[in-house]
């Protein structure tokens, strides 16, 4: 969510600060600040809205710096104005503060600080970690730190700079991800190593419930104890050039049409594994695989839509249980270790606060975890038994495209190694999934190809006039229908939404008029076919609107709909992947003819660090 990036050493901080949180912008905001210590005295600027308006006013008014701190703010105490943007200060403007997550019980501090005089100018409930600050300021830096943490609680990655010590910048975790740049008499702060990729590839991620004192020629970390703690410095890949359009009116444009490309390197990735390597890179031995009784999958959002999408693989070529938790409620139901048993937590940044808390529960079980990411560097990696990287490259636009493809390709794979190491496929089916997956890219991309004329020029001008939609899918469709829904809620803010197709005419089937189209997604499967092809009927029945993704062969169900794409087809498993491209060129040219902020969508973050 919230983007912080900090600065100190030999150049001036401002265009570094600002060139961060640039690169963060993908993570969403609604506002933007910047502060620096010079002179003795902490200089700072703030704006609602897009980051541009920061630069425009540092432009009229020229503050700088040797020490420096960032932040984009997704607002979640208070309304989005320039007093809540960040940082925020105490009393006298000595002490300046950002920070990514919840103080959840700020208003408990609030009201004590206030009561012996602090007076507060927010809503935030950052401001009081920079009261706290103030009012404690009596032992040593480090002592005062470890008082600030004991009392407050919830989850925070924030930095602080204080006229009385210009030469640190204080850095705090607990929860949200934080990590050091680490340069030649400069040290860079963020809360992705992105923010600084074009400075140094050089990083040290700071540990959960850790302190970090942060001069521009050293680096001391401490535990929340204040026991003092060496991380080790590690080299990070990452292209800071990624973050260009390529010409494309949108980054989700680009990451639509990088899908087959991404896919291709995803396999690449997983064919250099193997089968002998891949349970070394997942921390597990071949003994426990072979006796793998049941398998549980994690996720939030998209990734939990992929997860859901993938219970189907297991479940089929494993023929392994397999769960599928929504990781926001999974920590507040009772929880029963499963012996023999493997928890994958699914998410593209592996930072998504929900899903890395769910892990980190259960972990306290010593049982297996495993983290399916994007970002090898994530926390989610890192604090897992293993993990899987899907090669999706730096994906900017805030509803996902290329990372949910890639993520039903890694879980595939896995699926297939699994079943082999289980005795119940060969090498050659495995050999078969893998030129199954490369088919089903090239169907993708062609797809958009094929369809691309009449979706800009007739159907996204239609469909953008409605104001709501019901999608409905049966079997494997079902989470992919969810998915869409999704897409189409995030980027076009048109209402939409899902119900498994057999579901309909148990509830569903009164909001049925002209005014709202049902979109259909088909099934491989002749069995299940039959049935969506009798929901459609029972559609058609209340002369609603049908748009309908068939396969080629599906002409009954492609005369019922009035208007259908049709899909060449693959195997019934990667139905929902041959799908992906079409559904969300469509959604994507929706919100285009709606004139919407297709990248950057009100409201919504990239990475969602916060519970």
């Amino acid at each position: 969510m919230c983007g912080v990036v900090g600065y100190i050493g030999k150049q001036s901080s401002r265009a570094i600060v600002i060139e961060g949180l640039q690169r963060l912008e993908y993570r969403g905001y609604d506002s933007a600040g910047f502060a620096c210590l010079n002179n003795q005295k902490i200089s700072c600027l703030k704006a609602t809205g897009q980051l541009a308006n920061l630069i425009h006013k540092l432009e009229e008014e020229s503050i700088d710096g040797l020490v420096g701190i960032g932040h984009t703010r997704w607002a979640t105490h208070g309304a989005i104005s320039d007093s809540n943007a960040h940082p925020q200060f105490d009393c006298k403007k000595n002490i300046a503060v950002v920070h990514n997550g919840i103080i959840e019980n700020y208003n408990h501090i609030k009201q004590k600080l206030m009561a012996t005089g602090h007076e507060f100018i927010s809503q935030t409930d950052t401001e009081v970690i920079a009261h706290l600050f103030e009012a404690i300021n009596q032992e040593t830096l480090l002592e005062d730190i470890q008082t600030i943490i004991t009392q407050l609680s919830g989850a925070y990655a924030c930095m602080v700079i204080n006229i009385q010590i210009p030469d640190t910048i204080i850095a705090i975790r607990k929860g949200s991800p934080l990590c050091i740049g680490v340069g030649e008499n400069e040290k860079f702060i963020g809360s992705d190593p992105f923010a600084f990729a074009r400075y140094t590839n050089k990083v040290i991620f700071l540990p959960d419930e850790s302190i970090a004192l942060i001069e521009k020629d050293a680096v001391s970390i401490y535990h929340f104890n204040g026991q003092k703690i060496t991380m080790p410095i590690t080299q990070v890949d990452i292209d800071w050039r990624d973050n260009e359009k390529n010409g494309y009116d949108h980054y989700m444009l680009k990451e639509i049409h990088e899908q087959k490309s991404s896919i291709h390197a995803t396999l690449s990735y997983c064919r250099s594994l193997g089968a002998e390597k891949i349970w070394d890179q997942l921390q597990i031995s071949r003994d426990k695989i072979k006796n793998l009784r049941s398998l549980c999958l994690i996720g939030c959002g998209t990734s939990w839509h992929a997860g859901r999408i993938a219970q189907f693989f297991f479940e089929q070529i494993c023929q392994i249980p397999t769960r599928v938790l929504l990781a926001s409620e999974c920590r507040y139901i009772p929880f029963f270790p499963e012996e023999n048993s493997v928890y994958i937590g699914i998410s593209q940044s592996g930072e998504t606060a929900d899903t890395l808390e769910c892990l980190r529960l259960i972990n306290s079980f010593d049982l297996i975890t495993l983290s399916v990411t994007n970002v090898s560097s994530s926390t989610m990696a890192r604090e897992t038994n293993g993990f899987l990287l899907t090669k999706a490259g730096q994906e900017i636009a805030v509803a996902s495209t290329k990372a949910f493809s890639t993520q039903l390709v890694v879980l595939y794979w896995l699926a297939h190694y699994i079943a082999l190491e289980k005795n119940l496929i060969t090498s050659d089916q495995v050999n078969k999934a893998y030129d199954d997956l490369l088919i089903t890219a090239e169907i993708l991309e062609s797809t958009i190809e094929k369809y691309k004329y009449i979706i800009e020029n007739k159907l996204a001008p239609y469909y953008a006039q409605f104001k709501r939609f019901i999608f409905l899918g049966r079997h494997i469709s079902y989470p992919f229908a969810m998915e869409a829904a999704l897409k189409l809620k995030e980027i076009s803010y048109i209402f939409s939404q899902c119900y498994p197709a057999g579901e309909l005419k148990h509830g569903p089937i009164a909001l049925l008029d002209k005014e709202t189209p049902v979109v259909l997604f088909s099934n491989l499967e002749d069995h299940i076919y039959q049935k969506v092809l009798s929901n459609a009927q029972e559609v058609k029945a209340r002369d609603a609107h049908i748009i309908a993704f068939v396969f080629e062969g599906q002409e009954e169900l492609q005369n019922l709909a009035d208007f259908s794409f049709v899909i060449p087809r693959v195997n019934p498993l990667l139905a929902p992947l041959a799908m992906t491209g079409l559904m969300q060129f469509w959604v994507y040219q929706i919100a285009k003819e709606l004139g919407c902020p297709i990248d950057k969508p009100r409201n919504l973050a990239k990475s969602v660090t916060v519970e």
